[in-house]
């Protein structure tokens, strides 16, 4: 019984708030999450880099075989011709030329050693021989480091084609007032250059997390940065030693880590901006035990992160893509079956032991799109599973899907 104007008033009072919160949080970008961001020196950028690095990651393969990494053995028979396919044909999905502290050529040698990797990123791009995204980690803004880190990006940038879409990864992020004085310098890079410039944020410091009053700065970081904001990724090394941690102990699966990553990935919900996990320094080299060793600790730690929606993280060696795809596709495969039940009985409306709601059905049908874009899975047996075109499901998921 109540009148037009209580309806009127109450709409008054909230339009403000509906807009702005469109604004700060417009929902996920469309299109394809990388499942890993590949860190390379800049002196060690060689051409057809991503095929060097699917090249060796398949004679580690060849050389010391997929040990146990605990797979039903029917879905380990699945994942590993699928890896080697992946190996060969897209080993990585996303590339970081760094200038930072992968980086130790020097300040006498960085202008040339960025050129130059820029010129076969460039030569790569033209090639059509580039991994899908391409960016560039410079030093940090500290005023030790501040000019020459944005000469590194004028120098990179100069070097790429006009239109070029490039990711900077601004490092040791400690005051959201770094990010506000950064975006005028990414505008003016791309006003120089002609490129488009996303921008990743490392959180490496403490002071990137909690702020001196006590609120959440990672937020304030990803709002002050709008737009630009592709990712907020997790540094494990430098935020582990800045706590203290000894370093035996620093690793991305630390309890410290998953307090950081878990208010990283509360910051960027909803803003279009993801939470990426960190990287494990111990690598697969040496002998067939050492290898598989490291082979198994890096699946866990990839798995692990899978099971808490961290989707992308880093490697540092050609030979860890072996167990990034084994097992982020086993994690996918073994999704399949109980998500595409669960889409089709919530299309359907059919009632069974799990009551779906949107939200859900969006989460179910993210985890298939997602698989089928890092090639964990394939169009005919997704549609064969869940009764749907892929399009379809794609629409519940709310976004395009990256492959067809």
């Amino acid at each position: 019984m109540l009148g037009d104007d209580v309806y009127a008033e109450l709409d008054r009072r909230l339009a403000p708030v509906d807009a702005a919160r469109l604004a700060a949080y417009p929902g996920a970008r469309p299109g394809r999450q990388p499942v890993h961001t590949c860190y390379v020196p800049a002196d060690a950028v060689v051409p057809g880099l991503a095929a060097t690095w699917g090249a060796a990651a398949l004679a580690a393969l060849d050389e010391h075989g997929l040990p146990d990494l605990g797979l039903d053995p029917e879905l380990a028979e699945q994942v590993e011709p699928r890896v080697r396919a992946k190996l060969a044909g897209e080993p990585v999905e996303d590339l970081r030329v760094d200038a930072e502290d992968g980086y130790r050529g020097g300040p006498e040698r960085e202008d040339d050693d960025v050129r130059a990797a820029a010129d076969v990123v460039a030569a790569d791009l033209a090639a059509g021989a580039a991994p899908a995204s391409v960016g560039i980690r410079a030093k940090s803004l500290e005023e030790a480091t501040r000019r020459r880190g944005v000469r590194t990006l004028d120098l990179f940038l100069g070097r790429l084609p006009r239109g070029t879409r490039v990711t900077v990864t601004l490092p040791k992020v400690t005051d959201v007032e770094q990010v506000r004085a950064f975006l005028p310098v990414l505008d003016a890079l791309e006003s120089a250059h002609g490129t488009v410039l996303d921008l990743e944020l490392q959180i490496e410091t403490p002071q990137a997390v909690l702020a001196p009053d006590g609120t959440v700065a990672l937020a304030r970081m990803a709002h002050a940065a709008g737009p630009r904001l592709t990712g907020l990724h997790y540094g494990t090394y430098d935020y582990s030693a800045a706590l203290g941690i000894a370093a035996a102990h620093q690793a991305s699966d630390h309890p410290a880590a998953d307090l950081a990553k878990d208010l990283m990935q509360v910051a960027v919900a909803g803003t279009g901006a993801v939470a990426v996990d960190g990287s494990t320094n111990v690598l697969p080299v040496g002998t067939t035990e050492q290898v598989h060793a490291a082979w198994r600790l890096h699946a866990g730690l990839v798995r692990r992160a899978l099971e808490r929606g961290l989707y992308q993280g880093w490697d540092l060696h050609p030979a860890q893509l072996v167990t990034r795809y084994a097992a982020t596709y086993a994690f996918f495969r073994a999704a399949l079956p109980a998500a595409a039940a669960r889409l089709a009985a919530y299309l359907d409306r059919v009632d069974g032991g799990v009551l779906d709601e949107p939200a859900t059905a969006r989460a179910l049908a993210g985890v298939v799109l997602r698989g089928l874009d890092c090639g964990a899975l394939d169009v005919p047996e997704v549609e064969a599973a869940t009764e749907r075109r892929v399009a379809d499901l794609a629409a519940v998921g709310g976004r395009p899907p990256g492959r067809s």
